[in-house]
Order: C-alpha cells, then structure tokens, then sequence
C-alpha cells in the first residue's frame, strides 16, 4: 500500500475515522496511569508536530504514531524508567529549554483490518526521518511488547530473550522494531503504574475480584495486584527499550 505522511493536526481529521483507526488498539486500563494525565496536555500542546498519521491512496487514516525528544547521553543506565519517565523528561527539559538529541517513539497504531501490511513499519521509519531532519542522532522506544499478555507470569527480561528460529524476537512488535534495524539495549521493568478502584478494575477487565491479592488479567502484560481494604488495584507494566539509532 502507498502511503502519505502528514502531522496529525496539519488539517482536521473525520471523526469517524479516527474512530475506525483507534478502536480495539489499547486494553481499558491503559488510561489508568495517573501521571501521564500530569505530562499529556503540555506533550500534545508543545510536540504536536511529532504526532503523525499515514494516509492510503484516499485520503484515509491508515496508521498514527506519537513521539517526544528529550536528552540521553546514549547510556542504558541513563535512559528514562519508562513510558511515563519519557514524557515527564520530554516536558521538563522543554520547560528548561534544553536541546533534544534523541526521539523517544512512544506508539503506534494501525487500523485494525490493515495489519500486517508493513504499515507499522512505514509508520516507525517515517518517525525516524523526523529525528534525522533535526539532527536529533538517536532513535529509542519503549515497546509494549504485545505477546507477553499471554505469559504474565514470565519476567520481562526473559519474555523479550525469546526468539524464533530464525533469531527474530518472538513478540511481533519487538520483531518490527528488530526488522528496521533496532536493537535491544534495556529493560523497563516499571515502565507505567495504572491504578484504580476495585470496581473500575472489575470495569475495565469484565472479572470480579472476590480476595486480595494478584490476578491474571486480560491483555495485562503482568499481575494485577488488588486490595480490597484500601479499595485499589495496582497493575504495573513492563516494556523493553530498544535503539534504533
């Protein structure tokens, strides 16, 4: 499939279509992070160019994908903690009018009936390009590797050693990334905290939580862990850091 880039905001997008692109992509819970609500706004207001669709040959949205800059000195010890790290370092060092040298992509989304189709991959490359033209020398992502949902019993460091035969990862994202040339340098076992009350949990995960304790949740890359005395749960997600430049 031919693709156009564009930033998401360089004219207004049909509702609708938004709709279609984003529908199915993310469990409920993943709003729960409390912190990203602090950075989102200011992220959205000040890197809004850094957010970018893919368009077919009709002008539709095909796939959207999201970054920020900050600084790194290129040192795995000093990389952000995770996903909601790298918004926080993104806005403060914005704040402090340090100079970007690094672009941290922080998602991607393909239309549902449009996967793999290589868009993911059209969609990091494009990201890439944009680190390029500003002479921004590094490229990393915190990836949600999407396979571990089905092993969240297994540490992050191991889940992301798993590789086919053929040496490719054996989650899917993390093989597109590794296709594009990235490699893996860290992991980010505390990448986000998503909280909430008992019943938001039992909202958004369609299970009841009888005990405390931990449980298995759907689409949670690790263990839920609840208790009913504090009225909380506290699921908190691991990604793996990979560098592409």
């Amino acid at each position: 499939m031919r693709t156009v880039v564009e930033p998401l905001r360089a004219r207004p997008r049909p509702g609708d279509q938004m709709d279609r692109l984003f529908a199915g992509g993310w469990p409920a819970f993943i709003t729960a992070d409390r912190q990203v609500g602090r950075y989102l706004g200011r992220v959205r207001e000040v890197f809004a160019d850094l957010e970018l669709v893919l368009l077919d040959g009709d002008g539709d949205l095909v796939a959207a994908g999201w970054a920020v800059p900050l600084r790194w000195d290129g040192d795995p010890a000093h990389l952000p903690e995770g996903y909601t790290d790298s918004l926080r370092r993104a806005v403060t060092g914005h704040d402090r009018d340090e100079a970007p040298d690094t672009l941290v992509v922080m998602a991607a989304q393909v239309r549902s009936d449009l996967r793999g189709q290589g868009l993911a991959g059209d969609l990091l490359t494009a990201l890439r390009s944009v680190a390029e033209q500003r002479g921004w020398s590094r490229v990393i992502a915190p990836v949600r590797p999407t396979l571990k949902a089905r092993y969240p019993l297994t540490p992050i460091e191991r889940f992301a050693a798993w590789t086919r035969e053929d040496g490719s990862p054996l989650d899917p994202w993390l093989r597109t990334h590794w296709r594009l040339g990235a490699r893996l340098i860290a992991m980010a076992p505390r990448s986000q905290t998503m909280t909430g009350t008992v019943a938001e949990w039992q909202q958004w995960t369609g299970l009841a939580f009888p005990d405390s304790g931990d449980y298995v949740i759907p689409d949670g890359l690790s263990l839920l862990r609840v208790d009913l005395d504090r009225d909380q749960g506290t699921y908190i997600e691991p990604n793996v850091w990979v560098q592409h430049r």
